[in-house]
């Protein structure tokens, strides 16, 4: 099955569905083989290195990495991506976070695109887009959905911000986002400076509750003046 960027719409979005369902089985598959390994268990007190697929990430990643600590420079990245309008994909076109140096920079995970929750978190910071772009801020949101899902849920929704494909979850575990119960990010949120310092982080940021976006803003204008 290939992606047909120009499919019909309901097309594209089914795609990016049964993406999405095949991505969640893999991780059932992966998750069920590996506490039915000996060898499994037997490391599983030892720290391994994520892996890092395609050089999607910077540098060497633990699944026992710290959230990164306000005053710490942000673990850097190169990802691919979607906006509404297009798929950035190929290694030449991948996202870096210090490509965004001078800019605010509101880093936002979140568990799949297409659920209730995300939903509202990713609504309520693009009806809210224009007021935090005057305070020299961009979003950038992160989960471990295909690109191609990225692209359809971003049209959809019309977002103005870049949804990142961090598919082996290497960047979220870098920030201490990542769910190894669940297979999926958390929903966290990190603040970072222009100069790629973090200034404030949320590590259970509530994609319903108002009092979460007014303090990351709150956050976001000290940074302003």
């Amino acid at each position: 099955m290939q992606y047909n960027t120009n499919a019909p719409a309901p097309a594209r979005r089914a795609f990016a569905f049964v993406a999405a369902a095949a991505y969640v089985a893999v991780l059932a598959v992966s998750a069920a083989a590996q506490s039915a390994s000996p060898s499994a268990s037997a490391s599983a007190g030892a720290p391994q290195p994520a892996p890092t697929a395609r050089g999607s990430a910077t540098v060497t990643l633990t699944a026992t990495a710290a959230a990164p600590k306000v005053g710490d420079p942000a673990p850097d990245f190169k990802l691919p991506y979607a906006t509404q309008e297009k798929i950035f994909f190929r290694p030449d076109e991948r996202m870096t976070l210090s490509s965004l140096r001078g800019k605010n920079v509101i880093l936002a995970f979140y568990p799949a695109d297409w659920s209730g929750g995300c939903t509202t978190e990713v609504c309520t910071f693009r009806d809210t887009f224009a007021d935090l772009a005057k305070l020299n801020a961009t979003i950038l949101g992160i989960s471990g959905d295909y690109v191609f899902s990225h692209h359809e849920w971003a049209k959809h929704h019309k977002l103005q911000f870049p949804l990142l494909s961090d598919h082996d979850h290497a960047v979220a575990k870098a920030y201490a986002s990542y769910n190894e119960q669940y297979g999926l990010n958390n929903r966290t949120v990190f603040l970072i400076d222009k100069d790629g310092v973090v200034r404030y982080v949320n590590l259970a940021f509530k994609a319903g509750d108002k009092k979460d976006y007014d303090t990351l803003r709150a956050e976001l204008e000290k940074l302003a003046k």
